[in-house]
């Protein structure tokens, strides 16, 4: 089956997503045209270590690994348990996203049959992917409500442009059987027989706000301008006369960078919003961007903010359940991984609603 990864926004997440699918679908997969709507086309580090990491954990053949190549073919036999580390900078020094790779290799793992243990070297604070914390605060808990258990624990923070980061997962199977039972394709479900597997996630509405906590960072850098972001954060925030607590910290690094994270949580739902440091740009700044992003979402309507609904859709396709949320904005990031979804399994996903505006997605 050939996959075009120039659809849509024509990004790495056709790539990633299908991986992960090729996987647990024990089905083939040829994907051309990769990347072909950035200025660098064709896999780039962080991509080809996703490449090697979904052919280490399933045993795969694979054709087209390289820096550059715009072609991949991709033949996975089993899923493997156990521990393994991927270094985002063993071929080339870059600090791509060790975040990404983890969202690639978790679906397959958490329907594997062992408990995996991971250790990923690269950038863990960076542009165009989501940080670490968002991904221990808001994604993680997310899809724990479908029965996914996971652990994530960061040793070392990895800021662009030179990466250096270690994270730690510690994934659980959904299951764990004995003696092992593969997975099941059943109408478009992918479960674990009648004996569960992945859960379907409602989430429609978010329901009051009832605190925002989160946490202003430095490394290398004056621990003064962690404080001026938390000020600038909490003058931002006052407003809505809740409880706020912001924490500043000086992360290990071998490398240079701020932070500054707030999560907002909801009755129904938490919501994470993020911005780093860079030359030139007020630590005031950073904090006013990251409350910015978190008042664009208060103010709409919709439960899941726009970058954890694209994340949520593959999960969606596995659960062995229906499922539906509302999100404050369609993108074009998570209709295209609705395509893919449907590229590779039988699943009727829906999105209900314009690109930019408020939307639905409904899994049946």
């Amino acid at each position: 089956m050939a996959i075009d990864g120039s659809h849509g926004e024509g990004g790495g997440q056709i790539l990633r997503s299908a991986l992960s699918l090729a996987i647990i679908l024990s089905k083939p997969v040829e994907i051309i045209n990769i990347r072909r709507g950035r200025p660098k086309s064709g896999l780039r580090p962080q991509h080809l270590t996703c490449v090697n990491a979904c052919r280490d954990i399933s045993d795969a053949h694979v054709e087209g690994n390289e820096i550059g190549s715009a072609q991949l073919r991709f033949s996975p036999q089993v899923t493997k348990s156990g521990n393994f580390t991927f270094n985002v900078a063993e071929k080339r020094g870059s600090a791509g996203s060790t975040s990404l790779i983890l969202q690639t290799l978790l679906p397959p793992l958490v329907l594997g049959q062992h408990t995996t243990q991971l250790t990923l070297m690269g950038g863990t604070h960076g542009p165009w992917s989501p940080p670490f914390h968002y991904l221990k605060e808001i994604f993680i808990p997310v899809i724990g409500r479908m029965g996914v258990s996971i652990e994530l624990t960061i040793d070392k923070w990895g800021w662009y442009p030179i990466g250096g980061g270690i994270v730690h997962a510690e994934i659980n199977p959904i299951i764990p059987l004995n003696p092992p039972l593969p997975p099941l394709l059943k109408g478009g479900k992918v479960g674990l027989g009648e004996k569960g597997g992945l859960k379907g996630l409602i989430v429609e509405e978010r329901g009051r706000l009832t605190r925002i906590w989160g946490l202003s960072a430095v490394s290398n850098l004056p621990l003064a301008i962690a404080e001026r972001q938390r000020s600038e954060g909490l003058k931002e925030l006052k407003a809505l006369t809740i409880d706020t607590d912001i924490e500043v910290i000086s992360a290990p690094s071998p490398g240079k960078g701020t932070f500054f994270f707030i999560v907002a949580e909801y009755a129904g739902i938490k919501a994470g919003f993020s911005a780093l440091g860079a030359i030139g740009k007020p630590a005031e700044e950073v904090a006013r961007e990251a409350c910015r992003a978190f008042f664009e979402y208060h103010d709409s309507n919709g439960a899941v903010e726009p970058h954890l609904a694209d994340q949520l859709i593959p999960y969606m396709a596995l659960a062995d359940g229906a499922s539906s949320f509302t999100t404050t904005k369609v993108t074009r990031h998570l209709l295209t991984n609705v395509w893919t979804v449907r590229q590779l399994m039988d699943v009727d996903i829906r999105v209900k609603g314009r690109e930019g505006e408020c939307g639905r997605v409904t899994r049946v």
